[in-house]
C-alpha cells in the first residue's frame, strides 16, 4: 500500500479565494497525520472529505501565521464535536503558550487530552515512533526556529511464498505468522527449512520528507537522502533569488537542486508567492534541474510509491 498525501493548502502568506496557506494530510501505515495548519484548514478538511476523528497527531513546522492560524479553530471544533480522543501536537516551543492563552481567555478548555510535544533542538531528532512508523525533525533555515518532518515506514513483515509453503505438508495456517516475522520452520524429523525459502522480502519501506519554509539549505541533504518523495517550499522563481535569500525562502531551481543532490525519487513543490499568476512556471523551472517534479495544488492527492 502506498503513502497517500493530500494537499489542503500550498500558498504562502495571506489566504485568498483560490489560494490556501500550508496544510497537508498524510496517510501512512494506518496513521493519519496533519502537517501544518494554516487558516481555513478545517474547511479544507471538510471539502476533501477527511474525517476529523482520524486526526490524532499534528506536526507544526514553525510559528508563522500562515502555518498555525487554523489550529485554534480546529482545536475548538473538536471540542464542539465532543471529541474524547487525545490530540498530540508536535511544534516549536511557544505554541503551547499561544493556544493555552486563547483557550483560557475564551474559557473554552477542551474536554479531551491536548498534549503538546515542544521542539527546541537544532539537530534532527526522533519525535514519534511505534511499530510501523518513525518521524524525525528536519532542522531548516528560516527567519525563526523551523523544522521539516521526515516520515519513515519501518520494514514490514515478510511475505509468504505460497508455492514453497504448499510443497510442505507440515506447514499449517497457524505457522504463517511465525514465518512472516522471519522464523525458520522445523520439520518433525528435526530438519530446518530456512525462512528465506518459505517467504519473500517485504516491500521496500517508503518515506516522505516535508520541508517547510527555508532558504536554500544543503545541510538537510543527509537527512532526506533517497526518500520516496520530497515536498520542498518554492516561494519564488529564480527571477527573485535575491528576495528569497533576504526572506529565507527558496526558489524552484534551488528546491530541485536539493532534490537532485539528495537523490530523492520524486519532488513536489509548493508555498507559492501570490506574485506569480501561473504556478506552472514553478514546475518548468524545477524540471530543468530535476525532471520528476510535480506541483502541489489544493485538493490534489499523491500516491507515493
Amino acid at each position: 500500500m502506498s503513502l497517500k498525501l493530500t494537499i489542503l493548502g500550498c500558498h504562502s502568506a495571506t489566504p485568498r479565494v483560490n489560494a490556501h496557506p500550508t496544510s497537508q494530510f498524510l496517510e501512512i501505515k494506518n496513521h493519519n497525520f496533519l502537517i501544518d495548519c494554516g487558516e481555513g484548514t478545517q474547511v479544507q478538511l471538510r471539502k476533501y472529505g477527511i474525517k476529523f476523528s482520524k486526526i490524532k497527531h499534528i506536526f507544526i513546522s514553525h510559528l508563522h501565521g500562515d502555518h498555525i492560524y487554523g489550529l485554534i479553530g480546529l482545536i475548538s471544533t473538536f471540542r464542539l464535536l465532543n471529541r474524547e480522543t487525545e490530540l498530540n501536537i508536535y511544534a516549536p516551543k511557544g505554541l503551547k503558550e499561544i493556544i493555552t492563552l486563547q483557550l483560557k481567555l475564551s474559557n473554552s478548555w477542551t474536554h479531551y487530552p491536548l498534549l503538546f510535544h515542544e521542539l527546541t533542538s537544532k539537530k534532527s531528532k526522533l519525535i514519534f515512533e511505534d511499530d510501523k512508523v518513525e518521524v524525525y525533525t528536519i532542522p531548516l533555515n528560516h527567519r525563526i526556529y523551523t523544522n521539516g518532518f521526515l516520515f519513515k515506514e519501518k520494514v514490514g513483515e515478510r511475505k509468504l511464498n505460497m508455492n514453497s509453503i504448499l510443497n510442505c505438508s507440515e506447514i499449517e495456517i497457524c505457522d504463517y505468522q511465525n514465518l512472516k516475522i522471519g522464523r525458520d520452520f522445523t520439520l518433525k524429523n528435526g530438519k530446518i527449512i530456512k525462512n528465506e525459502i518459505l517467504t519473500l522480502d517485504p516491500e521496500e519501506p517508503k518515506s516522505y520528507a516535508f520541508c517547510s519554509d527555508t532558504s536554500y539549505f544543503p545541510e538537510i541533504i543527509p537527512i532526506i537522502k533517497n526518500v520516496s518523495c520530497l515536498y520542498h517550499e518554492t516561494t519564488f522563481l529564480k527571477d527573485r533569488e535575491n528576495l528569497a535569500a533576504t526572506t529565507k525562502h527558496s526558489t524552484a531551481e534551488q528546491a530541485a537542486s536539493i532534490a537532485k543532490q539528495a537523490n530523492v525519487k520524486q519532488l513536489i513543490v509548493g508555498h507559492y508567492s501570490g506574485r506569480y499568476k501561473n504556478i506552472e512556471d514553478f514546475k518548468s523551472e524545477a524540471q530543468e534541474v530535476f525532471k520528476n517534479t510535480l506541483l502541489a495544488e489544493a485538493g490534489k492527492a499523491f500516491d507515493i510509491i
